[in-house]
């Protein structure tokens, strides 16, 4: 086999060069721009868009509603003038039928109208949800690198609630408020034409001041939806790690860290409601202003015999349907604007790229061998800090290849990049002489198995956590993943076999069982390329020894990838690449690299002692004079 222009066939040991080489191609940060309302409005349509006839529907109740309750109003004119002053009781039964009848469609559509609109909410809520998560699923190692798990929660969970506003009973009190607001002003405009401009007069400039408190409002709830996500994110980690605060005794510096957390939270609270209370005050104020000048100009055309008692109490009345609904737009309208704030961040979220819509991997990707081989990678985080810098090798089907060398030398980021995490600045990684970088992702990856260190299980039952790499498997398939990989050893012991529930994280197993099912899990998947990321590296010799033989299997036919600190269990490997500062500086099997004497020699007798290295007792195939 070829390696980066070496041949590998003898099996001997080489010191490669260290290069000057620095990464090409730097990642510019990504700075997120704050989304304004007017790029959130025709996501608001979109929403509303597969809704639209629902929403027709509700603005016709809506309508029949609002005018169904102007009857009341409207008829205390007539009551006054025509059945009251004038004692025609035979009037008065059939003038209360009519604001019965009126009432009871009120009733009925405002019945109808909760109904549609506030289960069309909840849908579009569960919907936007689903959305949200699948398209975070789909985002990249890096945006998961950058984001906490907890925020990201609360950007599922938290951030689409207050969006049911937005078609539910809020837009019905919106809506609705401002259609009944026209309707009576016009009715009014009809009773009194300057008297009723000089009220509108009042609450424009009110309507003014709301406008201009809202901008303010605003950017207050979008803070509190950000801070909302630290809290939830620190409290996720604090619940998730809750042996490590415990074994540390750090209760109360946890305690202390979500109570800041929540203080700031408070705080924020706090500024919402004076702002909102100063709201209230100002809608308090306007409406003893409008009551006194009502007073005192309907009473002046009442004495003056321009209106009548019952046309003063008839416009009072309408004046109070029409601005009720304008301060009514102060708790709508906050409810509306956290909706708004809520469906900013939301947007946030889905403008993130999907990496599978990388419009560089269109390629498809069949069925692979297996044949891996890096050419000239160079790579970095961040600009000016390069991780790898020049790294070629070549893995042919069914061989082991070893990354070994001191910790942040770069074999995770080699891995990361095998895995398709990442793209290089510079070079290629090919695939069966594809380039990676051009191949669609699920196809990819779907050939793919991984091993790591600290096996992570799902709280659901050991067949759930096998089987979630190939849910399709049938029963014979899994008993014998199950029986390579040792799972039945321990599962069959339990009360309930493999539908044992493991619990968070797998937390009810031992760290050997855990192993045992992701093995198993690798297993099942059949994949065509394998890592394994220190896979036995946190194991006691027993345990070891069990998984030893399931990896054994599963490498079988395999182009695997092994991270390992525990240079004894690499001695087999076909090739050992010695990566130190994103450089390959040795490379070749464990006996050529021993006997070089360089940095793997050294590590390896840091480890093991020299004493021990000389006098390694015959097995596994190696001699005594192999193992030097």
């Amino acid at each position: 086999m070829r390696m980066g222009g070496m041949a590998i066939g003898s099996m001997g040991a080489e010191r490669i060069p260290r290069g000057r080489g620095g990464a090409h191609g730097s990642r510019g940060d990504q700075a997120k721009k704050k989304p304004e309302i007017k790029k959130v409005l025709p996501e608001i349509w979109k929403l509303v868009l597969p809704r639209k006839w629902l929403m027709l529907l509700g603005l016709v109740l809506m309508a029949i509603n609002r005018v169904a309750g102007l009857v009341l109003p409207v008829s205390s004119k007539y009551l006054v003038d025509h059945v009251l002053t004038p004692h025609r009781a035979h009037l008065l039964l059939p003038l209360v039928g009519l604001v019965f009848g009126a009432t009871a469609i009120q009733a009925v559509t405002s019945y109808s109208l909760t109904q549609l609109l506030s289960k069309a909410a909840q849908r579009m809520i569960a919907d936007l949800r689903k959305r949200v998560q699948q398209h975070i699923g789909r985002l990249s190692v890096q945006f998961y690198d950058a984001n906490r798990t907890g925020v990201l929660v609360s950007r599922i969970m938290t951030d689409v609630e207050g969006v049911r506003n937005l078609i539910g009973t809020g837009l019905v009190q919106f809506v609705g408020g401002i259609l009944t607001a026209v309707l009576v002003f016009v009715f009014l405009l009809y009773r009194s034409r300057h008297m009723t401009l000089i009220v509108f007069g009042v609450v424009a400039l009110f309507v003014l001041v709301l406008q201009k408190a809202f901008s303010t409002i605003r950017p207050i709830f979008r803070e509190r939806g950000r801070i909302n996500a630290e809290v939830t994110g620190r409290l996720t980690e604090s619940l998730g790690g809750v042996r490590v605060v415990k074994g540390y005794h750090a209760e109360e510096r946890e305690a202390s860290v979500f109570g800041k957390g929540v203080d700031r939270l408070l705080a924020n609270v706090i500024s919402s409601l004076t702002a909102t209370s100063l709201l209230s005050f100002a809608s308090t104020t306007v409406l003893g202003v409008v009551g006194g000048l009502v007073m005192l100009m309907g009473g002046h055309e009442v004495l003056t015999g321009r209106m009548t008692t019952g046309g003063y109490f008839q416009y009072t009345m309408l004046l109070a349907y029409m601005i009720a609904p304008v301060f009514q737009i102060v708790n709508v309208g906050t409810q509306l604007t956290e909706a708004v704030a809520g469906l900013d961040r939301t947007m946030e979220i889905l403008s993130e790229k999907d990496e599978f819509a990388d419009p560089e991997r269109v390629n498809p990707m069949p069925e692979i061998h297996g044949e891996v081989r890096f050419e000239d990678v160079r790579f970095a985080y961040e600009p000016d800090k390069p991780v790898l810098k020049g790294i070629s090798f070549e893995a042919q089907p069914g061989t082991v290849t070893a990354l070994v060398g001191s910790s942040g030398s770069g074999k995770s980021t080699i891995i990361s990049l095998v895995c398709g995490f990442h793209k290089p600045d510079s070079g290629h990684v090919l695939i069966d002489g594809t380039d990676l970088s051009t191949v669609r992702l699920d196809d990819y990856r779907a050939q793919l198995g991984v091993v790591l260190q600290e096996s992570f299980l799902f709280d659901g039952s050991i067949r759930e956590n096998i089987l979630f790499s190939y849910p399709a498997a049938s029963e014979e398939q899994f008993e014998a993943a199950c029986r390579i990989a040792r799972v039945d050893e321990f599962a069959e012991r339990f009360p309930e076999g493999y539908d044992t529930i493991v619990g968070e994280r797998g937390v009810k197993l031992s760290g050997g069982q855990r192993q045992r099912l992701s093995i198993a899990r690798a297993i099942l998947a059949d994949p065509k390329i394998l890592i394994l990321d220190e896979a036995t590296s946190s194991l006691d010799s027993e345990s070891e020894a069990m998984i030893q033989t399931g990896l054994s299997y599963l490498m079988q036919g395999r182009t695997t990838f092994v991270i390992a600190h525990r240079l004894s269990t690499i001695r087999r490997a076909d090739q050992i690449l010695v990566v130190e500062g994103g450089e390959i500086l040795e490379r070749g099997t464990h006996q050529s690299l021993y006997a070089l004497g360089g940095r793997y020699w050294d590590l390896y007798t840091r480890q093991h002692g020299l004493e021990e290295n000389l006098f390694l007792a015959p097995g596994e195939g190696d001699t005594v004079e192999e193992a030097k």
